[in-house]
């Protein structure tokens, strides 16, 4: 775990697939995930993303555990398992996109990219939205904003082709942006969003 960035002072080693199988007999408890977070352990806090209930999940609750996160695995975990699924997520990933701590803005971006993955509702005007806010965040060469900017920026092209599209105009008009991380951020998009794989799945040739 420390070997890829992950915070392990208060980590047991749980995998991931255990915690999935733990949670399975506790979904929805929103009491028991408050306090599983409250113990301060990288799994319980994990585990405590897997069992919550969206639905009550507040603003207030999210601003409190977004500022806890100290680990990239943390913050995609709870992005992915449960914010990206609250009434608030939409709010919050705008606003969290402006911070400066470094996981509460890669939360954001966690957040996004999770959306582009799952929500298959979701109109495109709500990611083109996005493009100027990664665009802008795009500077930020901290390793795991960075990340998670450009994984928001691919997975946004891989919906659907008048995305890629967009994705693709973005990531090259970050090609012209002095900035090592908003380069390495575009070239690594497109090298993805132009691949073999990308366009055989759009029928691009």
């Amino acid at each position: 775990m420390a070997r890829v960035g992950i915070t392990v002072d208060r980590a047991l080693g749980i995998s991931i697939p255990h915690l999935r199988r733990i949670a399975c007999g506790y979904r929805r408890d929103h009491a028991l995930a408050l306090d599983l977070w409250t113990t301060e352990i990288h799994e319980a806090r994990i585990l405590a993303s897997m069992i919550d209930d969206a639905q009550q999940v507040s603003r207030q609750q999210m601003g409190a555990w977004a500022v806890d996160f100290d680990s990239w695995d943390l913050c995609d975990q709870v992005c992915g398992n449960l914010f990206r699924n609250s009434a608030s997520a939409d709010t919050a990933a705008r606003a969290w996109a402006r911070r400066d701590e470094e996981y509460v803005r890669r939360a954001a971006f966690s957040i996004v990219s999770s959306q582009a993955v799952h929500d298959n509702e979701r109109a495109d005007a709500y990611f083109l939205a996005w493009l100027p806010r990664i665009r802008r965040a795009a500077t930020d060469d901290r390793n795991s904003v960075k990340k998670a900017v450009n994984w928001s920026l691919r997975q946004i092209g891989k919906r659907n082709l008048a995305l890629r599209e967009a994705a693709i105009d973005a990531s090259e008009s970050l090609l012209e942006v002095d900035s090592r991380s908003a380069r390495w951020i575009a070239r690594d998009a497109l090298r993805e969003l132009k691949s073999d794989a990308v366009m055989k799945r759009f029928g691009v040739h």
